[in-house]
């Protein structure tokens, strides 16, 4: 009979991992808080329409990464492959435009169908943050400031590189349209097929080939920077003012772009050597024009979106919270079974963590403690239920104590067990 394996490109979060998954989300939902940033979540299904719009008909994405569900009448219903546009969706749909500024914080599932790597999943999990309603270049900072100090929680912040650029505003990015085209015209032949389509439809969607013929064409194309007006450089350089008074340390990286039309100034990355060539664990950017491209207001917005699995890939476990080590109840046999769990659930009631041994003798019993790495056991017998005391039995030591069962709780605080 053939083993049931979880389908390609997915995982289990064992209980290891699980914890890392926990304590990254955790410690990102703690900082996102102190910022002000208000946790939200949308729909692992949201209507084809919401991406068709975002991420155009042609790229990758939308062309070939997508899951689609089977059809229902007229709808196209897809599992979400990215936040951004799902939850710009939402201040839409909720009628929460007219609300600015809003900030909001968000963790889940993502699923794309892609070549299954290190780092890399056809159901990967996010972490994101979206700021709508502030066009200022302090937003950018804020934005970043927020997930730097989150890699720092974590532990990350030694172990990545924040690189950054400047797509400019409409006028800057018009003209550098102009000089892309000019550049590409002459290599029209040696590019890929998708990208000879994007030549006349939107040719700065050739900036996120995946194909590596285009990247070394790419390699000679003028840059972005190279068309800025001087709006768009000083937004640039306002930004990099408060990444330095924050003492944030960043790197400018003028082949940094996204190809996206409602995609404007910043784009950034956290970048790192640890994951091969997955390097970036977390990226962002300022999409003003990301509303008017879902047929909604003219608002602005910044933010990113960081992967949970990449980011878990990077941590120890020395770097997770101490694993809190469980008290096991131990009746010597089953006729004190039922001791043993009004015992058990009177300690869970206190806060402790508490495991029940089921079946065996003492001696076996004491080994599914020590299996469970049970720091403490607390024994019952006939003269324990009889005498209403407990036998405590140290199982790092050895040393074992008889008291009465209402002096249980005071003697766990002696010992340091809140």
């Amino acid at each position: 009979m053939t083993t049931l394996q979880p389908v390609r490109g997915t995982h289990d979060l064992l209980p290891l991992e699980h914890r890392k998954h926990s304590y990254i989300i955790d410690a990102a939902r703690k900082v996102a808080a102190s910022y002000g940033f208000l946790e939200m979540a949308t729909p692992l299904l949201e209507f084809k329409e919401v991406f068709k719009r975002t991420l155009g008909d042609v790229s990758d994405i939308v062309t070939k990464e997508m899951y689609e569900i089977v059809k229902r009448g007229d709808e196209e219903i897809v599992l979400r492959p990215e936040g951004t546009a799902g939850i710009a969706r939402a201040v839409m749909s909720n009628g929460l435009t007219q609300s600015m500024p809003l900030k909001f914080f968000y963790e889940g599932p993502m699923f794309r169908y892609e070549r299954p790597q290190k780092g890399r999943l056809r159901q990967l999990h996010q972490i994101g943050a979206e700021l709508f309603g502030v066009s200022d270049s302090m937003g950018d900072v804020e934005v970043i400031a927020l997930a730097f100090d989150i890699l720092k929680v974590l532990g990350l912040s030694q172990h990545v590189t924040l690189e950054i650029n400047t797509l400019g505003d409409d006028e800057s990015r018009k003209l550098y349209r102009d000089h892309l085209v000019a550049y590409l015209k002459d290599h029209h032949a040696s590019l890929s097929p998708d990208s000879q389509q994007r030549l006349d439809r939107n040719p700065l969607r050739i900036l996120d080939t995946k194909d590596e013929g285009d990247k070394k064409i790419l390699n000679g194309a003028p840059l972005l920077t190279e068309s800025l007006n001087a709006f768009s450089q000083e937004m640039f350089l306002k930004i990099q003012e408060g990444l330095n008074a924050l003492k944030i340390p960043f790197q400018l990286n003028p082949h940094l772009v996204r190809g996206l039309d409602y995609y404007c100034h910043i784009a950034f990355e956290f970048t790192t050597t640890e994951l091969g060539s997955q390097g970036t664990v977390l990226a962002g950017g300022r999409y003003d024009g990301l509303m008017t491209t879902m047929g909604g207001p003219s608002i602005p917005g910044v933010g990113w979106a960081g992967g949970i699995d990449r980011l878990a890939l990077m941590l120890s476990e020395d770097a997770l919270p101490p694993f809190i080590r469980p008290i096991a109840i131990i009746p010597m046999d089953e006729a004190f079974d039922i001791k043993g769990l009004e015992l058990a659930q009177a300690l869970r009631g206190q806060g402790h963590v508490v495991e029940m041994t089921y079946g065996g003798n003492l001696g076996k019993r004491l080994k599914k403690a020590n299996k469970m790495n049970a720091h403490y056991a607390f024994i019952l017998g006939e003269a324990e239920v009889a005498s209403h005391t407990v036998t405590l039995k140290d199982l790092d030591t050895g040393e074992q104590t008889q008291l009465p069962r209402e002096q249980i709780g005071e003697w766990l605080k002696d010992k340091g067990i809140s």
